[in-house]
C-alpha cells in the first residue's frame, strides 16, 4: 500500500500531462486541416481582376 501512495501522485500528474498534450496536438491538427482547406479554397477561386486607378488629376465618379 505504501508503493501506491508514493506512485499515485506521479501517475496522476503524468496522466494530466498526457491529456493536456493530446488536446494540444489535436487542436494543432485541426488548425492545420482548416488552414489547408482555406488555402485549397483560395487556390481554387480565380483571383479578382485588378482595379485600375484613374489617371492623376482626374476624379473618379463615386
Amino acid at each position: 500500500m505504501e508503493y501506491v501512495a508514493v506512485l499515485l501522485p506521479s501517475v496522476v500528474v503524468g496522466l494530466l500531462f498526457w491529456f493536456a498534450m493530446k488536446s494540444i496536438f489535436n487542436a494543432d491538427k485541426a488548425e492545420r486541416q482548416a488552414e489547408a482547406r482555406a488555402q485549397a479554397e483560395a487556390d481554387a477561386t480565380p483571383p479578382a481582376p485588378k482595379r485600375e486607378d484613374p489617371p492623376a488629376g482626374t476624379q473618379a465618379n463615386s
